[in-house]
């Protein structure tokens, strides 16, 4: 499961979306460089699913920029660039919600959208999370919701993106599957992927985060290198 041979920086600026008329990103702005991992916290209902969304381009765009800079030195906006084509130029996503086909195998999850269903791509994934292999020919929806959140996680990195955008990728995961989660983020930071990820395991978002960005209402009210954060700083932003 080789990254693409591309590098590439996530940037965006000024968001403003929301739904039905209903504003709730407010002039959002961030970057995710290649081989970084940038992490969004904040209170439930504050809009990091959302930011995510309009990301991914689930949510439409009111105002603002979104683009990916390749190393190579192409420029791509993304305004107006349907969901089914951001893949193409670069970006993943594994939603909060309805992470996996419930009627489908595990085998179907694992390969819908993939040109061959040859399942030797996994086996590395297969090796660090013995269950799926396990479980290949059931439908994914007699999994626990670890087990759900664990596999949409490794379909989402087979696709080997630039960019993967993850929202609570560990919520209902085993301690010792969020380890190996962790792992496999870092080494695909090495390889040069970028994520940005939704997370309110503060331990586990702290271990793999090279910048934090923390929302509130809608607005970035927090911000910069992880390192400066402490999970006690954090924790001051979960609190209802």
């Amino acid at each position: 499961m080789n990254l693409q041979p591309v590098w590439s920086t996530l940037r965006f600026s000024g968001l403003i979306s929301g739904y039905q008329g209903t504003r709730v990103l407010r002039g959002i702005s961030g970057s995710v460089a290649p081989g970084e991992v940038l992490g969004v916290i904040g209170r439930n209902g504050v809009g990091k699913s959302t930011l995510l969304r309009t990301l991914a381009g689930l949510v439409e765009l009111d105002e603002g920029t979104i683009e990916i800079s390749h190393a190579a030195g192409a420029v791509v906006p993304l305004d107006g660039v349907p969901v089914s084509r951001r893949r193409h130029v670069g970006m993943s996503y594994a939603p909060q919600e309805r992470i996996v086909f419930d009627d489908l195998s595990v085998a179907d999850n694992l390969t819908i959208g993939r040109k061959s269903r040859d399942l030797r791509i996994f086996d590395s994934a297969f090796r660090r999370f013995p269950r799926l292999a396990e479980r290949i020919a059931q439908p994914a929806g007699k999994m626990s919701g670890g087990e759900k959140k664990i596999l949409s996680f490794v379909r989402v990195l087979a696709e080997a993106s630039p960019i993967s955008l993850l929202d609570e990728p560990t919520e209902g995961v085993a301690q010792e599957n969020l380890n190996l989660m962790a792992g496999i983020i870092d080494e695909r930071k090495r390889e040069g992927a970028a994520f940005v990820i939704v997370e309110q395991n503060l331990h586990f978002l702290l271990s793999i985060a090279d910048s934090i960005l923390v929302l509130d209402h809608g607005e970035v009210v927090d911000g910069g290198c992880a390192h400066k954060f402490t999970r006690a700083r954090l924790e001051r932003y979960l609190v209802v």
